[in-house]
């Protein structure tokens, strides 16, 4: 019998052991081989752009939190693997240890300098330390090593080419060779690019295949333009294209009444390189009627496109790229090496840039403020919640039971109405209960209801509990985890047979009825610990949504910031704006409370805050109010209610409270014992003293 030949990482499968390297939780990244493994010498990395632009907005552009994220990443996984984009990247090094069969088949040499073509997802990967990010290009220079597998496939670089435009552009090799062979001349070609050097080679590519017969036209989204100008953009893709725009691809209707204005026709064949929302439609829209549409990933929206042209009675020739073909790195070297001098400019033009890449990350934070997505009243603008709303709408369609996963103050009623919406209980009631509010000996009358007379002072017609309330829609149990075992018992029993008798009845209430739950502790967790029964756990567990807190969705903070001012603003006929060092300082903050403490706190800026502008010194000032009013112990009090003071007591609390304030204020221990002009041993020491957990 033929078995699966382990040339591609299966052997180092840790969790699931039934999953390949690629969809692995964590693998094994020691460092020695086997007979078909190859350990390479980490220099460069190169992160596919969702994954970079999701750390960096993670970290708020804070460098250091960056590196610690990726590193954290590392140490967790034994790769290097984003679980919020289920991306990586590729990386290059020098062969540093072949295994005997990894040897023969490959051809390659000890000390030869390879570039893994691969995923990065893929390969267990240690990383030590990272020296440098290259922001324009997504790229770390490292120290550390990698491991390849047989089945890995590896190219060498030619020295006359550089490593970051190289590595970028083969993050879009296998789609780029698929554009060339499919490209004929006489075409009008619109190219949705997510950056200039791609798009750049895109166009290269189809000018190779039709030379000067065909009209170009090269869209950018504002935030694709990096730490250079929109000027200097345009300006560079002058020397590539008939016509260049940058434009809020977030606004697609918009975007392409300004093309089609200039343009006055559409376009024979449409490459869409972006995935931020938006562009999807934008493609179809400046697609032809029977024209061909190009999606470089299924992360381009390519499904939806599909629904969009349909909407329109439009009929395109829709194709997903970005395959892998065998060969393809042979022709992305020969492309890259016929511009290589263009691409070399390019490069001068970055390093010659005076905008940091902080500065040039708020100009950026600032022009996508308004670019949130907005489903009814749910805002958001993050890659992570975009991925939930996907999800809840996706899970809205099947009528099954779910469990809403989240800490207090997430959002998950929000998540709860998104479903209800679009589900096919959209028309019928939405019953939401809070169960740590119900009393316990009233708890099975409040569920299940009960019969006139079942008992003294019930209401003489008697009462509907909550799950006939709930007949033909949804009941939501909110805080699901605080019910007794004993009426999780009978939950349970509703849930199985779908009936259930009124407190004091006799006749059996049937009712359809889906429940959807939430805790803001993992009731997996609470079953271990015997509080919450396995068997419902199961009944309820279908679907289990989880809602990440606002600190991991940071790109969520603006959107959700400015949506609150204009909604406070309104209530109280006022006029009020956030600036850029207001939302900076809003969106490094940690929000222990989430979007429930952001709401609150924006009210109270709102109110507190008298002039037009709200600024950063306004939001530091607001948020650290209550920080200030307990720094100092208040004596007064103290004396009010005793003859005497114990001295000793009082320093420690107001040492305590002293650290507690700094690094509340400053985050890290190293900033708040600069700030108290103590050494940071001796924080770390008084830390430890009192028990004090860093924020």
């Amino acid at each position: 019998m033929e078995t699966t030949k382990d040339i591609f990482g299966l052997s180092r499968v840790i969790e699931p052991k039934t999953a390949v390297p690629v969809t692995a939780w964590r693998v094994d990244n020691h460092r020695d081989i086997s007979s078909t493994e190859c350990r390479i010498t980490l220099e460069r990395i190169h992160l596919e752009r969702d994954c970079f632009q999701q750390l960096c907005s993670e970290c708020s552009f804070d460098e250091e939190k960056i590196i610690a994220k990726i590193l954290e990443l590392i140490s967790r996984r034994g790769k290097l693997h984003n679980p919020f984009t289920n991306t990586a990247g590729q990386f290059y090094g020098i062969i540093e240890e072949m295994g005997s069969g990894f040897a023969r088949h490959s051809g390659y040499k000890i000390g030869q300098p390879v570039f893994c073509l691969t995923t990065m997802t893929a390969h267990p990967v240690f990383i030590q330390k990272i020296h440098k990010i290259d922001y324009n290009y997504g790229e770390l220079t490292v120290t550390g090593y990698a491991i390849a597998f047989q089945g890995s496939p590896m190219t060498t670089i030619p020295e006359s080419l550089q490593l970051n435009y190289t590595m970028a552009t083969f993050d879009e090799a296998a789609s780029l060779y698929s554009i060339y062979t499919i490209a004929k001349k006489g075409k009008r070609y619109l190219i949705v690019g997510k950056d200039l050097v791609s798009s750049i080679t895109y166009v290269s590519a189809i000018r190779q295949a039709v030379g000067t017969d065909g009209y170009m036209t090269v869209i950018l989204d504002e935030a694709g333009v990096g730490t250079l100008t929109p000027q200097q953009v345009k300006q560079e893709l002058s020397r590539w294209t008939n016509t260049a725009y940058i434009l809020n691809v977030d606004q697609p209707v918009q975007c392409a009444d300004e093309v089609l204005e200039k343009e006055e026709q559409p376009y024979d064949v449409t490459i869409n390189c972006e995935d931020v929302m938006g562009s999807e439609v934008l493609s179809v829209l400046l697609t032809r009627n029977k024209g061909q549409l190009y999606f470089t990933s299924i992360k381009n929206s390519y499904t939806q496109s599909i629904l969009i042209a349909e909407s329109m009675s439009k009929e395109l020739d829709t194709y997903l790229l970005g395959q892998f073909i065998l060969g393809y790195e042979n022709y992305t070297l020969s492309l890259l090496l016929s511009i290589s001098k263009d691409l070399d400019r390019i490069n001068q033009l970055y390093d010659t840039q005076a905008i940091s890449f902080r500065q040039a990350a708020k100009q950026a934070h600032a022009a996508d403020l308004e670019k949130s997505g907005r489903i009814g009243d749910f805002v958001f603008s993050s890659p992570e919640t975009k991925a939930l709303v996907d999800e809840a709408l996706n899970i809205a369609q099947y009528d099954c039971n779910i469990i809403l996963q989240g800490e207090t103050g997430v959002g998950k009623e929000k998540i709860l109405d998104l479903i209800h919406k679009n589900s096919i209980r959209k028309n019928k009631p939405c019953i939401k209960i809070n169960c740590a509010t119900i009393q316990e000996n009233l708890a099975e009358s409040e569920f299940f209801g009960y019969e006139a007379g079942a008992f003294t002072g019930a209401q003489a017609h008697g009462k509907k509990g909550y799950f006939e309330l709930a007949n033909g829609g949804i009941l939501f149990l909110d805080e699901v985890g605080t019910l007794s075992l004993n009426l999780q018992s009978k939950l349970l029993r509703v849930l199985q047979e779908s009936q259930f008798y009124k407190v004091g009845g006799t006749t059996s209430v049937h009712i359809n009825v889906r429940v959807i739950c939430a805790n803001n502790i993992p009731l997996r967790q609470l079953v271990e610990q015997g509080a919450f029964r396995e068997d419902l756990y199961y009944r309820l567990n279908i679907c289990t949504i989880t809602v990440p807190p606002l600190r991991e969705r940071r790109e969520d903070i603006a959107a959700l910031s400015i949506s609150f001012l204009k909604s406070y603003c309104q209530q109280y006929n006022l006029d009020r704006e956030l600036d850029v060092t207001a939302l900076a300082a809003l969106t490094g903050y940690s929000w222990p409370g989430n979007v429930r403490e952001l709401e609150n706190f924006i009210h109270r800026a709102v109110i507190s805050v008298r002039e037009h502008v709200i600024t950063g010194e306004d939001i530091q000032e607001v948020l650290h109010e209550n920080l200030y009013a307990d720094l100092v112990i208040d004596l007064k009090r103290s004396v009010k209610y005793s003859a005497s003071l114990n001295f000793e007591k009082i320093v420690e609390q107001q040492e305590r409270q002293l650290i507690e304030y700094a690094l509340k204020k400053f985050g890290t221990t190293r900033k708040a014992a600069e700030f108290l002009q103590i050494s940071q041993p001796k924080l770390m020491r008084k830390k430890q003293k009192y028990g004090i957990e860093t924020p």
